[in-house]
């Protein structure tokens, strides 16, 4: 059996290091709406607090929503809703509740087509990362099931008593930042077999990808 181990990385990625696997290249995929059927983080906002707590959270969050629509910052928002659901908890409580929601949720997220291409990659030994805009701890515990060799996410920031701030480390892993931290983890040599995405933040990665698949998945679970 294969040897796999999990280290930190740097600029928020975590790679899954199988020292056995050959150099076949890269190939990346989105996480929310290419491998799942939704966004992943809005889904597991609504899965640990639902009913009234989170009807109050998004009624919180509306001042957020509308200065969304002059400056059109992702990132901001997503901080907003990590600050309102998120900010005091400590990482491991985050981690622990981000494995019972993917254990719970995995099989109604992942897009079936998707996951047949991922494996079909990776019989052809290829490095498997996901590229996600999305906290690393809420996608991370699904990049370990599917057998990840890295995952690149945005990073969230904890406080000296590692509970979460409500900011981010580093920038939001959208757009140009995907190509960025790609290069970073794999190099200036990048050679990005291919790369899947669905949406504009995923533009930049297709553009360097050998072959792009842009919202080539379809199926529900």
């Amino acid at each position: 059996m294969k040897k796999r181990t999990f280290q930190g990385g740097r600029d928020a990625s975590r790679v899954f290091v199988d020292d056995q696997l050959e150099d076949a290249g890269v190939v990346a995929f989105d996480f929310d709406g290419t491998l799942t059927v939704r966004d992943s983080f809005t889904a597991f906002l609504k899965w640990r607090v639902s009913g009234p707590r989170y009807a109050l959270g998004m009624v919180r969050l509306l001042p957020a929503a509308i200065a969304y629509l002059g400056h059109r910052n992702r990132g901001r928002i997503k901080a907003a809703a990590v600050r309102e659901f998120l900010k005091g908890l400590t990482r491991n409580q985050l981690e622990a509740q981000a494995r019972a929601f993917a254990e719970a949720e995995a099989p109604r997220l992942l897009r079936p087509d998707a996951v047949q291409a991922w494996r079909r990659w990776r019989q052809r030994r290829a490095k498997l990362v996901i590229v996600s805009a999305s906290p690393d701890i809420v996608v991370a515990p699904f990049a370990r099931g599917l057998g990840a060799d890295a995952l690149i996410a945005t990073d969230l920031a904890y406080d000296r008593d590692d509970r979460v701030t409500g900011g981010f480390m580093g920038h939001n892993c959208r757009g140009p930042e995907k190509v960025r931290r790609l290069r970073a983890m794999f190099g200036e040599d990048l050679r990005l077999m291919a790369a899947y995405g669905d949406t504009s933040g995923d533009r930049e990665m297709l553009q360097i990808a050998e072959d792009p698949g842009y919202r080539v998945f379809k199926e529900r679970p």
